[in-house]
């Protein structure tokens, strides 16, 4: 506690105690607001009740242009706020901003400096009036200034002396505030820039192939992307089900709200529920807080299911309800969450034979086969072949700075003779990895993976023909057999599950003999 000494009165006491909690409670203010305007009003109405302030101003200094605007007034109109605009070294103001030192009028009828261009002081009356910086460092980013009637006693110098205080607490909010709102606005325009950056990569017309299975592919994205129907992608693993998921969510009017994807076989089966449909705080050992799901992050939005197929019943029953209803609870959860969802999903699966087999829900997989859509697997479009190729050879040239232009032609016929059972994902590796090996400029059989190479690439043809194969095993198998038993031919034949006949009839047509096995 502070002790009172001969040299100090109560007047002065008092106001140190006034300062103190008027600087208190405009901390306070700016502590609790995160709105640059709203905390700044709150400090100017702070300063009108305990600081005997009739009008008052901020303003901040715009470093691209050079004006000076006021941005927060008390006891001033619009219209007034709206002359407030100097430029540096114009008036007091501009003064202030312009060298960052304070100056203080005792009486602003008698200062010719003072320009009163927002035109609220009338001619009768007579101010004081104080105006500081407000800056960080040297660096000036506006003024703060204050009217007050005019007072003979009055200590002009120990009110700058506190303004200049609180210009001080207000640099650092207007400095931290205008960071965290420099950085809200560049991660919206990476935002931005990201979505139209997908957007544009995910433009059905941006996927590769030209024939006529592809095209109707086209056709059935544009038809169906504007709707919200739920859509069903079928096909082979590796077809790119994922690809026309995503070309129908940025082609949709849902294209700037979330798109989630999730792929349920990657999930063991006692975590895909809460995962989906979200948690409560203490549902199960673990769940240590609240957890939304991907229903709910996905609202307004879209949501991918991929690997539809390996679902359990338990969690096929709730995705019925969410398709139907549009809403479902979090797990260990009462409180009913509606959902506006789009969704898509995709399988690799045979859900009709599934469906016959009682391991998928016949309601469900109606429900979820609403627009179906059908990726043919690369062997049914080999048109599309050396398109795909040269786009992955061009993508991964360019992202390992290699100069390559084509493919041979041997390359090439190696490429479409084959079967490709991985579909468009087995040739874009095996592009990835021939851009990898090859040191020319040219793709090569032999830069490609040895399983495209067939018998008569490699020099290994069938030495025998079918028959000759058949008879050659046949011939293996009696004498196996002969072996085994030493020579008995019942015995033999009986291993070989056949008669004794039909036994000797093949050993006779070989030219074996059981007698030397015995």
């Amino acid at each position: 506690m502070q002790r009172k000494t001969q040299h100090d009165s109560p007047a002065i006491i008092t106001d140190s105690i006034a300062d103190v909690t008027l600087l208190y409670e405009i901390s306070k203010a700016l502590g609790e607001h995160m709105d640059l305007k709203k905390s700044l009003y709150t400090v100017m109405d702070i300063l009108a009740n305990h600081g005997n302030m009739q009008r008052g101003t901020i303003t901040l200094l715009n470093p691209v242009t050079g004006e000076i605007r006021i941005e927060v007034a008390h006891g001033m109109s619009k219209g007034a706020m709206a002359k407030g605009i100097y430029k540096l070294g114009e008036g007091v103001t501009g003064s202030v901003i312009k060298e960052g030192k304070p100056i203080a009028i005792e009486r602003i009828s008698q200062e010719a400096s003072f320009l009163n261009r927002t035109s609220v002081r009338k001619n009768d009356e007579d101010y004081s009036f104080i105006c500081v910086p407000i800056k960080e460092g040297d660096h000036v980013m506006g003024a703060l200034s204050t009217d007050r009637p005019y007072q003979e006693d009055f200590d002009l110098q120990r009110g700058m002396q506190l303004l200049s205080v609180i210009a001080t607490m207000l640099a650092r909010h207007v400095s931290n505030l205008e960071r965290i709102q420099m950085e809200k606005e560049r991660l919206k325009a990476e935002n931005r820039r990201l979505q139209e950056e997908l957007e544009k990569k995910y433009r059905f017309t941006n996927i590769v192939g030209n024939s006529n299975k592809m095209r109707e592919v086209y056709q059935m994205i544009s038809q169906v992307s504007r709707s919200t129907a739920t859509v069903l992608i079928r096909g082979e693993s590796g077809t790119g089900k994922e690809l026309v998921a995503n070309s129908i969510h940025y082609n949709s009017n849902r294209a700037n709200q979330p798109f989630v994807k999730i792929n349920c076989a990657a999930l063991p089966e006692n975590l895909i529920e809460s995962e989906l449909f979200g948690h409560e705080k203490g549902a199960f050992t673990g769940a240590i807080s609240q957890k939304k799901g991907k229903f709910e992050l996905a609202h307004k939005g879209t949501i991918f299911l991929d690997e539809m197929g390996s679902v359990s019943p338990d969690v096929q029953v709730r995705l019925l309800r969410v398709l139907q209803e549009r809403e479902f609870e979090r797990v260990g959860g009462h409180k009913t969450i509606k959902v506006d969802v789009r969704v898509v999903a995709a399988t690799n699966r045979n859900l009709e034979k599934a469906v016959e087999e009682e391991n998928f829900r016949g309601d469900l997989y109606y429900r979820l086969n609403v627009f179906p859509i059908y990726m043919p697997p690369l062997r049914e479009r080999k048109t599309d072949i050396l398109l795909l190729a040269d786009f992955f050879l061009e993508k991964y040239a360019r992202e390992n700075e290699k100069d390559i232009k084509r493919f041979s032609t041997p390359s090439i016929d190696m490429m479409m003779g084959y079967h490709w059972p991985g579909n468009v994902r087995e040739l874009e590796n095996c592009i990835e990895r021939a851009v990898l090996l090859c040191e020319e400029g040219v793709i090569h059989t032999y830069h490609l993976p040895p399983t495209l190479q067939t018998g008569l690439e490699t020099g290994s043809l069938p030495a025998h023909s079918l028959e000759e194969a058949v008879a050659k095993l046949e011939k293996d198998m009696l004498v196996d057999a002969l072996k085994n038993t030493r020579g008995n031919v019942c015995q033999a034949a009986s291993l070989l599950q056949t008669t004794v006949r039909k036994f000797s009839y093949k050993a006779k047509a070989y030219d074996i003999d059981y007698r030397e096995y015995r």
